[in-house]
């Protein structure tokens, strides 16, 4: 990652209304890095992503791209952005490489150039055997792919990528995953969006959580664990339907404790000790299971496990 800033953003702010979408986010996306905004439904993530993009006007605020306003020079911007929405949004009439071959022509491609580019990026999606199907029937995984290869057809100098893996397997994503860490190690600069918190642990260099449009954490994600949470979590459950009457006889273990419907969480540095703590109670668990602190946990620690409508 080098020091030359593509993004910045100061008291961004986005209102439809009487409703604040985005509410004064501070921002800087630097060349060469992954940079996430993570958060629930609702947090304002994509409303971001579409003032970045050029597609939605600042309420208020500073956005600066490539150093250079979107209100005021928005094709010079989007000439060098490419751009994956949540939705693929394909013309499912045309096949796999006449979407490409469109699309590069929107950006003044010739023909030629267009050609070319879009074979090479029919080879970087896997997708160069299924060139003249038909979209319609594509797999959801080789969807994304091709918006995501469609999206390159400009040699971007910035990806935006809004909730990218949204509704693929488990297989389909990581295969995304693959293509997104190569496109990281050719000095493309991607900005994410998602509430896949291990999405965000495998892409991101440094992130931002996002939560009722403003920012509640930013860091790496390893900086965000080791400031939010502790190293290792212990989960433990009882045969009871109510975890919160053996909270008591928890107490002491760990640096912090969470009550869930189905289990108790104990926050502990010392996975193993806080583990063998509960054994040494003699009180009988269905299971203790040590595991490594994640994302997640700093999440639900920041944005808190009510669901948001």
């Amino acid at each position: 990652m080098t020091d030359t800033v593509l993004l910045t953003a100061r008291d961004l702010t986005k209102r439809f209304g009487d409703f604040t979408a985005v509410d004064g986010i501070d921002v800087e996306v630097h060349k060469g890095e992954s940079f996430g905004f993570l958060g629930p439904n609702g947090a304002g993530k994509s409303s971001t992503m579409r003032m970045i993009g050029g597609v939605s006007p600042v309420t208020s605020g500073e956005l600066s791209i490539f150093g250079l306003d979107p209100a005021t020079h928005g094709p010079q911007i989007r000439a060098r952005l490419g751009n994956c929405p949540q939705k693929d949004l394909l013309d499912e009439e045309l096949s796999v490489q006449e979407n490409l071959w469109v699309y590069g022509r929107f950006f003044g491609l010739s023909r030629k150039e267009v050609r070319e580019r879009a074979t090479e990026l029919l080879e970087f999606a896997q997708l160069s055997e299924r060139r003249g199907d038909k979209v319609e029937p594509l797999s959801g995984g080789m969807k994304r792919r091709l918006v995501i290869a469609r999206s390159l057809i400009n040699n971007p100098e910035l990806l935006l990528l809004d909730e990218p893996t949204t509704g693929l397997d488990p297989q389909a994503r990581h295969v995304l995953w693959d293509r997104l860490f190569r496109l990281k190690r050719q000095g493309v600069t991607l900005i994410i969006t998602t509430h896949y918190m291990d999405e965000a642990e495998q892409l991101c260099d440094r992130l931002v959580v996002m939560d009722k449009g403003r920012i509640a954490a930013e860091g790496s994600p390893r900086d965000l664990i080791v400031r939010y949470s502790t190293r290792e979590v212990v989960e433990v459950r009882f045969d009871t339907d109510d975890h919160s009457a053996h909270a008591d006889s928890l107490g002491g273990i760990g640096e912090r404790m969470e009550v869930l419907p189905d289990r108790i969480l104990l926050y502990a540095d010392d996975g193993d000790a806080a583990g063998s703590a509960v054994h040494s109670r003699e009180l009988a668990p269905l299971s203790v299971l040590v595991r490594r602190s994640t994302l997640e946990d700093v999440f639900l620690h920041l944005t808190g496990r009510t669901l948001v409508d």
